[in-house]
């Protein structure tokens, strides 16, 4: 899973892999793991209550001799994510932040992300202006939106993005290692620990003059009893400023790579923007952003014939459950007419993903906006390139191109959104 030909392309491997059974025993992640590939396995053991998401001691430790202890700062921070901790603690903390997530605040927020939207395709349009038609969406769209967007979210500063990315960054690097090398955890350690400085060194001011802000949230939170530690608080913090990214500029880039590689699915999208709501689901079953999970066993499970010991690790591969054929028609084929059943992209269970609201509002405004202003937008070529990351799904860069004379300047996007 970490050759170029897998990370170019996952999903044939998926499919050989589905062909030749639903349940495969790999040495690769950790020691080995288990590997699910069909959609009822999958979502299945995501809302399994054997299974846990405690895996963080054992994950950093597999990085290599030295581990345990050179890397102990950085599982101390893991331990206390919301991503890695069980019920009851998990229900705690996920009541306590999913009022940061609730509809009325996702509406509140619709005017900023429409202001953030609008200031990208300026600069881009304007650039074409003066002979520049061609852009990196990676670069110059898909990183800095959710970016901007997070950092507003927990009320720290806007011009730090490129930092935030660097750390975050730095993080899926070792999420996305089925075993990861010492060299990749430690510059993990130091971006987890750098990102956990920043917010400690935000929390005295937020004390005395809270906002609406997610980081004030969780401190009233803490006043309450919702947050138990300073150090639960800043794990948090860390949480959501790498996940509240990961996953959307994920979907932006692989989403318009997917849409301009079958432009007759853009055209009918450009012809009919009320598909879109349905089109996002599509694009997340067609090429996830997170391409698969883990769990722990907390009991033996027997699955296919095969028990799965406690203590054994499982590895649910969501990219290839959104293309399980016993789930979806011709699931190989882009369909943004496609009404079939639930993606998992999100996960499934009591851990389905807290930003999920987020996601979507943030790429629809984002996709509305860009078809509005942007209608003959095309790929520049075949230029684009994958990430080396096998669990998160990313381009690196995304050349494209547009006719600047048909390139629409300085409309707000709130009218994009009555278009």
């Amino acid at each position: 899973m970490t050759d170029s030909a897998f990370l170019n392309d996952p999903y044939p491997f998926y499919s050989s892999w589905r062909a030749a059974g639903p349940l495969h025993w790999n040495e690769d992640f950790c020691g080995g793991a288990w590997l699910l590939t069909d959609y009822a396995d999958v979502a299945g053991i995501l809302r399994d209550p054997r299974c846990s998401v405690r895996r963080a001691g054992g994950w950093v430790n597999s990085s290599g001799p030295g581990a345990k202890s050179d890397l102990r700062e950085f599982k101390r921070i893991f331990s206390r994510s919301l991503l890695f901790v069980d019920a009851p603690q998990h229900t705690r903390l996920r009541q306590v932040m999913n009022a940061g997530f609730k509809p009325q605040a996702m509406l509140a927020l619709a005017p900023t992300i429409e202001a953030i939207v609008d200031d990208l395709l300026d600069s881009i349009i304007e650039r074409a202006a003066r002979g520049q038609a061609e852009f990196d969406f990676t670069d110059e769209f898909a990183r800095p939106l959710p970016a901007l967007v997070i950092a507003g979210m927990l009320g720290v500063n806007p011009a730090d993005r490129a930092q935030f990315i660097a750390w975050s960054d730095d993080i899926a690097a070792f999420i996305g290692a089925p075993t990861p090398a010492m060299d990749i955890a430690l510059r993990a350690q130091a971006s987890a620990v750098a990102m956990s400085i920043y917010f400690r060194d935000l929390l005295p001011e937020r004390r005395q003059r809270p906002g609406q802000d997610l980081v004030s949230q969780l401190l009233a939170a803490e006043a309450t009893g919702g947050i138990i530690t300073t150090k639960e608080l800043l794990a948090q913090c860390c949480t959501l400023l790498f996940a509240g990214h990961e996953t959307t500029r994920n979907l932006l880039g692989n989403g318009m790579l997917a849409l301009l590689q079958h432009p007759h699915q853009w055209q009918r999208l450009i012809e009919a923007p009320a598909l879109l709501p349905q089109a996002l689901k599509e694009l997340l079953r067609f090429d996830s952003p997170v391409q698969y999970t883990g769990r722990r066993l907390k009991a033996d499970v027997e699955l296919h014939g095969q028990v799965m010991k406690k203590g054994d690790l499982v590895i649910p591969l969501i990219g290839a459950a959104n293309r399980d054929p016993a789930k979806f028609d011709a699931p190989d084929i882009l369909d943004v007419n496609r009404n079939q059943g639930a993606h998992l992209s999100f996960g499934f269970g009591p851990h389905v993903c807290i930003g999920a609201a987020l996601t979507y509002l943030e790429a629809e405004i984002a996709f509305r906006s860009v078809m509005r202003r942007l209608p003959q937008l095309a790929l520049a070529g075949t230029a684009h390139v994958w990430g080396r990351n096998a669990a998160y799904r990313s381009l690196e860069t995304l050349p494209l191109r547009f006719a600047a004379a048909h390139a629409i300047a300085g409309v707000p996007a709130h009218a994009a959104l009555d278009a």
